[in-house]
């Protein structure tokens, strides 16, 4: 797992909570949404500020700044200002650590 990313023990991200980490200059999130986890880059792609800090409902995250929705699964946008949708990632489990990485480059 040369590439992959250690985010946390699986124990540690429980339901409604994230961990940020780092893949080189990406920021991702990775996100316990009713036991699923799920990565996404951690940037709105309105105006660059970090989605992390804002409200996480369901399976969308809203932008801290300006209000705009995205759907956690899928990086797709659910409401302006953003248009442009956000990164996912995929994400992994092994030995009770979880994983991420920004697979965009493979």
């Amino acid at each position: 797992m040369q590439d992959w990313i250690e985010v946390c023990a699986r124990a540690e991200l429980l339901p409604g909570e994230y961990r940020v980490v780092f893949d080189g200059d990406t920021e991702i999130a990775v996100i316990n949404v009713d036991g699923e986890l799920y990565a996404i880059e951690d940037v709105c792609t309105h105006d660059g500020g970090e989605l992390t800090g804002g409200e996480i409902d369901g399976y969308e995250i809203e932008c801290p700044r300006h209000g705009a929705r995205f759907d956690i699964r899928t990086g797709a946008v659910l409401r302006p200002p953003a248009y442009v949708p956000i990164a996912k990632f995929p994400v992994r489990v092994e030995d009770d650590i979880v994983y991420t990485r920004d697979d965009r480059g493979d």
